[in-house]
């Protein structure tokens, strides 16, 4: 299984998940809100990869429910130098809007895919990412954008495949190749905490459907329930919410604290024989903290 974006393409192994950090360019992220500043962004995003993600997820616009969409031109500002630098630097970059008008500049900055959690709200989207060779994730909700709707579900898991399937061939219609999706089963996003859960539980049904997978699960609001933890307190959960998709056939987990993430999956691997283990002594100078 493959992921074509633009000059960029991702294989996948089964039980091996690819990594997507993530960098807000805007200030009032649910997780990390505060000021930004282009070259600390960056820096960021470097360390990411650095760390292990494959690819950079860059926001510039909150889907918090408690705030006001800020404007196009304002979204496509706080994102735009970003891109550009990245992209100038060879990483892979994926912006997450459901805009067209962000989106369109952001693929015109280098942007390799758009990650749109609003279950192409806007189908211009596809067209965009048909246009450019670039990647496309396709989300499951059925919420507006930047709400907290919970419309309810006989069956989610089997309504998130039927609503993907449906927009897969949309999104094909429009000129996107296969290679080029991304599967979202948007955690979260119109789905009460149990729903997610649910989604989690039986994700391996979502396979069918032939393309891998993107589970958002850093720091959501399903841990924040099944923990009582505010967002940044919510990494030692973020972990354990991945392991459902460790042995999909195509992953990529987006988190936050891509290095912790990285590490988990490298001590699993080891645990299952899927990675050597070194057989000499630990290293002396990692075996004790520094004293400053």
């Amino acid at each position: 299984m493959r992921l074509r974006m633009g000059q960029h393409e991702l294989a996948f192994e089964r039980g091996r998940p690819l990594l997507m950090g993530i960098v807000n360019a805007g200030p009032d992220s649910f997780s990390d809100p505060g000021p930004r500043e282009l070259d600390g962004l960056v820096r960021k995003a470097h360390e990411q990869t650095e760390a292990g993600a494959s690819l950079i997820d860059v926001g510039g616009e909150s889907g918090r429910s408690d705030r006001e969409a800020v404007s196009e031109d304002e979204e496509a500002s706080r994102i735009v130098p970003f891109v550009q630098r990245l992209a100038g630097e060879g990483v892979a970059v994926s912006v997450d809007t459901w805009r067209a008008g962000p989106a369109r500049a952001a693929l015109d900055a280098g942007a390799a895919m758009l990650n749109d959690v609003s279950a192409m709200s806007d189908p211009v989207l596809a067209d965009l990412c048909a246009g450019a060779g670039a990647g496309l994730v396709i989300t499951h909700t059925r919420a507006a954008p930047k709400t907290k709707d919970m419309p309810g579900h006989d069956d989610v898991v089997a309504d998130a495949a039927a609503l993907l399937a449906e927009l897969m061939a949309t999104a094909a219609e429009r000129g996107v190749a296969d290679e080029a999706v991304l599967l979202d089963p948007g955690l979260d996003l119109g789905k009460t905490p149990a729903e997610s859960v649910e989604v989690l539980r039986r994700i391996g049904e979502l396979e069918a459907l032939g393309r891998p997978l993107l589970l958002a699960v850093s720091r959501k609001d399903f841990l924040g329930a099944i923990t009582g933890r505010p967002p940044a307190a919510r990494d030692a959960a973020t972990l354990a919410a991945v392991e459902p998709a460790l042995d999909l056939a195509g992953a990529v987990l987006r988190v936050h604290d891509v290095a912790a993430a990285a590490d988990f999956l490298k001590v699993r691997a080891a645990l299952r024989g899927d990675r050597e283990v070194p057989d000499q002594a630990l290293d002396p100078g990692l075996r004790t903290e520094v004293i400053a």
